[in-house]
């Protein structure tokens, strides 16, 4: 969607790019066997524009907008006859002291809004028309913190691509031309350990994230120093081109129950960038030298899906 149309109408649904909000739900399910569940499935993800301009008309400086993303397993069930190219399950890595999960997760919903209550009105009415034919498996209520901070204390999603970049970076192009315009997507959910991360000197965790915390700018890295996660996540292919991922990661928490972290998600148009940074952070660069902030904060959960352009979904519509 063209950004001059945000403030006239809802956000189109399966814009990527949509701005980054103040508020956002993360909700994965799993669809029940049987294929009159994935028919009732596909049925409601294929109409979820109406529920999005029912929930974000009413309020559309709250800027609502939501992305639905599909896994392999879903997809075939969903009776179609083509697939993404890169679509697969997501592989837990098993590093030599950390490891990424891979957890159930056939359909994924991303809300974003500039008001918690829109996501929450837009959430409920996902999972009423969904019914008895889904179960719940993660849900996780994401904020703005400060100045787009983690809770870790260092700024989040500066390496993000902008312009051009943007699109040319998340979506699919004419390499596969019947999904153009989609992307794929990953997602982790990551608990930290705050009391075990602030008692490192600001020094140490500068040297961990490879930028300093005060204001944001990139810290060099000696010779023979470690990588840093900046660095780990930096993927330069073999012809010295450097690929990027969108990331709208949010931070979430409950101090009463003693929880602080972060959801990950990064939207790509090649899944492999994605992929090879997780394998960077948990086994090393080189092997055995893994990302330092993995030793403060657990991956908890770990999927990918395939998030179609509006002309695709609706197409998913049973007939």
């Amino acid at each position: 969607m063209d950004e001059g149309t945000w403030g006239r109408t809802p956000i189109e649904p399966q814009s990527v790019n949509a701005p980054l909000s103040t508020a956002a739900v993360f909700l994965t399910v799993t669809i029940a066997e049987g294929v009159d569940a994935a028919r009732r499935a596909r049925e409601v993800i294929s109409d979820v524009g109406g529920l999005i301009r029912a929930v974000g008309f009413r309020d559309l400086g709250g800027h609502l907008s939501c992305n639905v993303g599909i896994s392999a397993d879903a997809w075939d069930r969903f009776e179609q006859s083509s697939r993404p190219r890169q679509l697969r399950r997501f592989s837990e890595i098993r590093g030599p002291v950390h490891s990424a999960v891979s957890t159930p997760g056939d359909l994924f919903f991303h809300i974003r809004a500039e008001r918690a209550d829109m996501c929450f009105e837009l959430e409920r009415l996902l999972l009423d028309r969904l019914g008895r034919d889904i179960t719940v498996v993660d849900e996780v209520h994401g904020f703005r913190y400060f100045d787009s901070r983690d809770l870790l204390g260092f700024v989040d999603g500066t390496e993000n691509p902008t312009g051009f970049a943007v699109s040319e970076s998340s979506l699919i192009g004419e390499e596969d031309a019947d999904f153009f315009g989609g992307s794929y997507v990953i997602v982790q959910k990551y608990l930290h350990d705050l009391a075990g991360w602030d008692l490192l000197t600001t020094e140490q965790q500068e040297r961990a994230i490879g930028r300093r915390k005060a204001d944001n700018v990139e810290l060099d890295r000696g010779p023979d120093e470690r990588q840093s996660h900046r660095s780990l996540n930096t993927i330069v292919d073999a012809n010295g081109v450097e690929h990027g991922i969108l990331r709208d990661n949010m931070p979430f928490g409950t101090p009463g129950r003693g929880e602080f972290g972060t959801y990950f998600i990064g939207y790509a148009r090649e899944l492999w960038v994605i992929e090879q940074m997780l394998r960077r952070m948990f086994l090393g660069e080189p092997v055995g030298q893994y990302d330092r902030i993995l030793d403060f904060s657990t991956a908890m959960t770990g999927a990918t899906f395939f998030v179609p352009s509006m002309v695709v979904l609706e197409a998913l519509a049973p007939e």
